[in-house]
């Protein structure tokens, strides 16, 4: 019997999101990783993200989208017209680098076909759901062969990657994302940086949603924003009300600012991102 250390699995993964994140580099393209549980709030916060309050006009984006099964999220995604690719990763509970690879290929490919396929072509096909989407391809075609650039060019596109709903396997892969964001909902709880510190100390930001929550809750807003301060102190609080667009604007600045900066985002823990 063959036995295989995980600290061998996350070393090969780490290699690969390297690579992955040399290429974006190279495409101009800045890759987010956005984390946090099942119900918290993630797709909500990019289509409001994606709206005229947020990044709509300013950056091209894209989106790829982890779940477990389903394609409900990606559906969202391209309702409002964002190029995306769904993963299913049947019972994995996270992603990791090499789904990214192939499914930013993928993402490349569903826009460069679209041209012949006509618009009213939209709908899943075998292997891992894609939704065909009617709007711009992004200018990018990431290669594991790019050379990584210690200062990368301007960003030209941004790439989210909504990840598996989950606060603990996904903290310890590295997807070749420059940005890592952490999602936590009123609803949640103020509890969730203490039971669950490597996700909130691998994350550049937090994003606190549902606040138009917090008059129902007994949420401690300041005990999330100390509990964060002490686990990623550079770490920026967001409180944000996605259905009403309250906080979005300043999200959506933060992100193009670290995209013009990207050279210089750090990993909060020294290892893989940034």
């Amino acid at each position: 019997m063959k036995i295989v250390a995980a600290k061998k699995i996350l070393k090969a993964n780490d290699q690969l999101a390297a690579e992955n994140r040399a290429s974006f580099d190279a495409a101009g393209v800045f890759a987010v990783n956005l984390v946090g549980s099942p119900g918290c709030g993630k797709t909500t916060l990019l289509e409001a993200l994606f709206g005229q309050a947020g990044l709509a006009g300013r950056l091209p984006t894209a989106v790829i989208e982890g779940d477990i099964a389903g394609s409900i999220d990606a559906q969202r995604m391209d309702a409002i017209g964002v190029p995306v690719v769904q993963i299913n990763t049947e019972g994995a509970c996270h992603l990791d680098a090499s789904m990214i690879a192939a499914a930013a290929a993928d993402l490349l490919r569903e826009e460069g076909e679209k041209g012949t396929r006509g618009q009213g072509d939209k709908g899943t096909r075998g292997g891992p759901a894609r939704i065909v989407s009617s709007s711009p391809p992004l200018p990018f075609s990431p290669s594991p062969s790019s050379p990584a650039t210690r200062h990368p060019p301007p960003a030209t596109s941004l790439l989210v990657i909504e990840n598996v709903g989950n606060l603990v396997c996904t903290a310890g892969f590295d997807l070749g994302e420059r940005l890592r964001i952490v999602v936590l909902s009123v609803s949640e709880g103020d509890d969730k940086l203490v039971k669950y510190p490597a996700i909130f100390q691998s994350s550049h930001a937090l994003v606190v949603t549902k606040i138009d929550l917090l008059a129902h809750t007994n949420f401690r807003v300041q005990r999330v924003v100390d509990d964060m301060k002490r686990l990623a102190p550079s770490a920026p609080v967001f409180q944000v009300c996605a259905l009403r667009g309250e906080g979005i604007p300043a999200l959506a600045d933060w992100v193009l600012e670290r995209a013009a900066a990207r050279s210089e985002v750090p990993s909060p823990l020294g290892r893989g991102l940034g």
